[in-house]
């Protein structure tokens, strides 16, 4: 079922589309793919342009997540791609009670992750098999991440998210019109698949993924 918990936040971010489309992008992008710290807390022409903490910022869509999905106590959550963690954060404040776990691929992001005395947080390529067993997570999330694999990866990606939780919501980027597009393909760094929404809800039916979903525009 497709949900609506980020759109509203990722507005709130001002993008110069344009910018970013210039002569030395693909080293960017190869710069990018690195998630190192220039990716994180480099200059914004690199990725985020600096990647830190804000309180509140995170917790309308952690009061969303928890609403929707009633979780009980002592329940299992995956974030998988989670970053530093600023999401999970939230949701752990709002419920102590649950047990989070939250994976990535950057070690630099790992390393600055937040909470780390309350959260488990590893290193996990989101395409590979973890070692939980099946249905170990009560939910599984994953925001801004699966669309950065290629698809061979992401079809392996969705149907682990479906062994191990019981529930799941992803996030991916997306476009309806041809000026979202040409935005989304300006201010992508580190995507791999560029689909439309309907290319999404088609791949996700043939990929066996029955979970819940958003996409996010680039107006």
């Amino acid at each position: 079922m497709q949900k609506k918990f980020l759109q509203k936040t990722h507005n709130s971010t001002k993008r110069n589309y344009f910018k970013r489309m210039n002569s030395s992008k693909f080293k960017k992008i190869d710069n990018a793919k690195k998630y190192s710290k220039k990716y994180w807390d480099g200059s914004r022409s690199e990725g985020y342009g600096g990647y830190h903490y804000i309180p509140g910022y995170w917790t309308n869509v952690a009061e969303k997540i928890l609403k929707n999905y009633k979780l009980k106590k002592n329940e299992n959550l995956l974030d998988i791609g989670c970053g530093k963690g600023f999401l999970i954060y939230e949701i752990k404040k709002l419920r102590p009670d649950l047990n989070i776990v939250g994976t990535d691929i950057s070690t630099y992001a790992l390393k600055n992750a937040i909470g780390k005395n309350k959260i488990k947080y590893c290193k996990h390529r989101a395409q590979d098999k973890f070692k939980y067993k099946s249905k170990f997570f009560d939910l599984a999330i994953s925001l801004g991440t699966l669309h950065n694999l290629e698809l061979f990866d992401l079809k392996k990606s969705l149907e682990e998210i479906m062994r191990i939780s019981k529930k799941s919501y992803i996030m991916v980027e997306s476009y309806r019109n041809s000026k979202e597009l040409v935005n989304l393909q300006c201010w992508a760094l580190t995507c791999e698949t560029f689909f439309s929404m309907n290319e999404w809800i088609w791949f996700f039916k043939n990929s066996g993924y029955k979970g819940d979903y958003e996409f996010i525009y680039f107006k």
